[in-house]
């Protein structure tokens, strides 16, 4: 499971937007010069942006584009999804009668993937474009805490 260029690109460029925006709209030449994205891409991306009204553009001499929202009610994964990117564990096609596995069936490993999936979006779905630029995102998940647990629980019967 990867997320592509699409998915990436546009939330650098809105966490960019998000934090250069706070003195006035921000051209995407700005942008794309700080993050080294090509103009023409940031283009393709944010007139995505701006039909899921996450963005709004100001045309003019100091125009530019500025988040709809604020930054902390922007969530990541309205971001992904406004330029159409899935994220999807498992190797099916949505709503396709066809399995995993090309039959009719699921793999064996399906609802793993599948849950894994889940648990994708919603982290998306709670972490804000003010996180990502406020560095707040580390440790979100929890899995660290867990993770040592189960660390510490392996030395003991270990030694």
């Amino acid at each position: 499971m990867r997320l592509s260029t699409k998915g990436r690109y546009a939330v650098m460029a809105m966490a960019d937007l998000a934090r250069a925006g706070r003195k006035g709209p921000v051209t995407l030449s700005e942008i794309a010069e700080r993050q080294e994205i090509s103009l023409s891409y940031l283009e393709q991306l944010f007139a995505k942006l701006r039909r899921a009204g996450l963005v709004v553009s100001a045309r003019g001499p100091g125009g530019g584009y500025k988040l709809k929202r604020s930054a902390q009610e922007t969530r990541i994964g309205d971001i992904i999804l406004a330029v159409d990117e899935p994220i999807q564990a498992t190797r099916c096609v949505a709503g396709s009668p066809k399995g995993c596995t090309g039959a009719q069936g699921r793999c064996i490993t399906h609802d793993l993937w599948d849950e894994l999936g889940r648990h994708i979006h919603v982290f998306l779905a709670r972490v804000s474009l003010e996180d990502v630029i406020e560095r707040r995102v580390l440790g979100m998940s929890g899995a660290a805490g867990g993770m040592n647990e189960m660390l510490r629980s392996s030395t003991d019967v270990a030694a």
